[in-house]
């Protein structure tokens, strides 16, 4: 994936560079500062979704809710602070929306034996229905001091603070993986939930406790959106709820769980970033772009399929 990020970026700063030439790039839109520091502005949303997405995913669940229930958490929080709530406690109620949401994933999955592909599905078209109960067609203002410093302010003038909040729980995320008792039992029960059973792990909890961890950073994408756009509206972050899924298999993390990490994971939102953000650049039509996402979604399903196939072959 880093090869595939470096090559990325040649063919972009080439194709940006007015002269063309590999040996003189100094003038190519993609690797001007300003455009270098779009795609680190863009990430903070993502990072979110991914972390979240990253955790459900290596135990081996996944969740196709991530969009709808950030958008749902962003507009319940604009709506409650409409409504005179204080900053604080609308943060809360956000952050409970989210977590609700992913508890009533873990109730369909672990309880009603539901896959979670459909169950998660379910659950964004009512998050969705929601949001358009409560927006009722139309967009709702924010207008916060605190908000709007944490979705506009920049340190040094390039840096979001956003940003670096993001960067900060996925490390933390990543932390915990690698270095917590229950990190390793995530990969346990992604590798194979009978033997976490026989070994003391219950792998239902933990996938009651991961729907929601995944829940609380859709929450975190939601309120961040709220806040960089000082609104909320209907769309919200929809567009993004296959990133975090994307992302996650470009960097490692198969669909049958029990491998892969957070450096992985960030590595691939850059690949899925800079691709996103080349294609604008040399001026490729939005609809192609979408075209060109699906593919690359494809391509990390290929990424995915092969890995499993080669990690059978040597289990074999």
């Amino acid at each position: 994936m880093i090869l595939l990020l470096v090559v990325l970026v040649v063919v972009f700063a080439i194709m940006s560079a007015p002269n063309k030439s590999i040996l003189e790039l100094g003038g190519s839109l993609f690797l001007n500062p300003k455009n270098l520091m779009n795609i680190l502005n863009a990430t903070p949303l993502s990072v979110f979704l991914t972390t979240g997405v990253a955790l459900l995913m290596i135990s081996g669940k996944l969740d196709f809710s991530t969009g709808a229930n950030g958008t749902l958490c962003a507009m319940a929080i604009a709506y409650v602070l409409r409504a005179g709530m204080p900053l604080l406690p609308a943060i809360f109620v956000a952050m409970f929306v989210g977590v609700l949401v992913g508890f009533v994933n873990a109730v369909l999955v672990n309880e009603l034996r539901m896959a979670p592909f459909i169950a998660t599905l379910a659950t964004s078209y009512v998050a969705t229905g929601l949001v358009y109960m409560l927006a009722n067609k139309k967009t709702i203002d924010i207008i916060n001091p605190i908000l709007r410093n944490y979705g506009k302010y920049m340190i040094w003038e390039y840096i979001p603070v956003s940003m670096l909040f993001a960067f900060g729980f996925m490390i933390i995320a990543g932390v915990i993986l690698h270095k917590t008792k229950f990190g390793r039992q995530i990969y346990i029960v992604g590798s194979n939930p009978q033997a976490a059973m026989l070994s003391g792990i219950n792998p239902r909890r933990m996938s009651y406790t991961l729907f929601m961890i995944c829940g609380l950073f859709s929450a975190f994408a939601g309120i961040t959106f709220a806040a960089r756009q000082q609104s909320a509206n209907m769309l919200g972050i929809t567009a993004a709820r296959y990133q975090g899924i994307t992302a996650a298999v470009l960097g490692g993390i198969a669909f049958g769980g029990g491998t892969g990490g957070m450096a992985g994971a960030f590595v691939g939102l850059l690949v899925l970033n800079t691709f996103s953000n080349g294609m604008m650049v040399i001026g490729f039509s939005p609809y192609w772009q979408n075209v060109a996402n699906g593919l690359l979604l494809i391509l990390a399903l290929m990424l995915d399929f092969f890995q499993k196939k080669q990690s059978e072959k040597v289990i074999a």
